[in-house]
């Protein structure tokens, strides 16, 4: 424990007791319930590139990299972007920064002024939208895990630096059925403004935030550590028909306790999951996967090549995630008084 101690003015002495609490709870509530993701990125991002007077302007910049600032201003969103460059633009040139993983740089973008707009040579995104399934809440802190994997731009195929983010009401309107080589799909309708939750991390294991509504804590399963799973029987739940979360049996093959993400191999065995699906599809990932009733992780991927397959993480590895940088600091403060001599 760090202590501090500072004397402001006469006879104020503040004494700081910073203190960090990293510890999930051993019971959550568990999810299942198909939810809208929304992002919005860290800056824009830049997906891709088309020519301007004739020259393409990615010799620098490449795809995935994010623009936060155009001249003197900053700029976290298209629209952002466009009004910073009609206002910072001269000669048909404009300077930019831009982010790539943990370094900065900075560049010069040539514009072509037509039909009173800038062209940029650039396609940008500054949000991604979409659909998942919920893991767990944390009782305790509210915390929510999902996904079980992170959000990635699907022309760059890497991960989004999120800003801020919400999950959401979404319901079912079909399932289009997974085949081999072509996984399917849950298809969904958003209802956006009403929302269940903020999204504050998008990382390997997951996307994480604060559960907004209220919960019962009433319904808790215990969660299991990697060392507890076993071959054989377990169970996936999700939600394929509106907001109705069903059990799935399915058959665990192998299971790896050193890897980061894909600890549980298993493949589908309950027919009727087999009849709807087809096997794994996409909007299942974070599913959860209960054994022996425990809560023991959450489906992650499907093998294209054969979608009654998947992969699923451990439900330790998304508690830890989730509760990183969820601590409290306190302060204590004392008036002490003294005096000259």
């Amino acid at each position: 424990m760090k202590k501090i101690i500072n004397y402001i003015g006469i006879g104020l002495t503040i004494i700081s007791f910073p203190f960090n609490v990293l510890a999930y709870s051993n019971k959550v509530i568990m999810g299942g319930q198909n939810v809208g993701i929304n992002i919005n990125s860290n800056g824009v991002m830049v997906v891709g590139f088309y020519k301007v007077n004739g020259v393409y302007n990615g010799s620098k910049l490449m795809a995935g990299d994010y623009i936060y600032e155009v001249g003197s201003k900053s700029v976290n969103t298209i629209n952002e972007l466009v009004k910073a460059i009609d206002s910072e633009a001269k000669d048909n040139q404009v300077e930019i920064k831009y982010r790539r993983g943990n370094n900065t740089y900075k560049t010069t973008l040539n514009l072509e002024y037509k039909d009173n707009v800038y062209k940029t040579g650039l396609y940008v995104k500054d949000n991604l939208l979409g659909n998942g399934t919920l893991t767990y809440i944390d009782p305790k802190t509210k915390i929510y895990g999902a996904l079980g994997h992170n959000v990635i731009e699907s022309n760059t195929k890497s991960r989004v630096e999120i800003k801020d983010g919400s999950i959401f009401k979404s319901v079912i309107s079909s399932v289009t059925k997974s085949s081999d080589g072509n996984p399917g799909s849950i298809n969904t309708k958003f209802y956006k403004d009403k929302v269940y939750g903020t999204i504050n991390k998008n990382v390997e294991s997951g996307i994480f935030g604060n559960y907004l509504e209220s919960i019962d804590d009433d319904a808790l399963i215990e969660v299991a550590s990697i060392d507890e799973v076993k071959l054989g029987e377990a169970s996936i739940y999700t939600n394929l028909y509106n907001n109705d979360v069903r059990e799935y049996k399915i058959n665990i093959l192998r299971v790896d306790k050193s890897g980061k993400i894909k600890n549980i191999y298993f493949e589908v065995t309950d027919e009727a999951l087999l009849n709807k699906t087809g096997g794994i599809v996409q909007g299942m990932s974070g599913s959860p996967i209960v054994q022996n009733g425990k809560l023991i992780g959450a489906v992650t991927h499907v093998l294209i090549d054969d979608v009654t397959t998947g992969y699923g993480i451990s439900i330790i590895t998304m508690l830890e995630e989730g509760e990183k940088n969820n601590w409290f600091s306190g302060q204590l403060f004392y008036n002490l008084m003294f005096f000259d001599s």
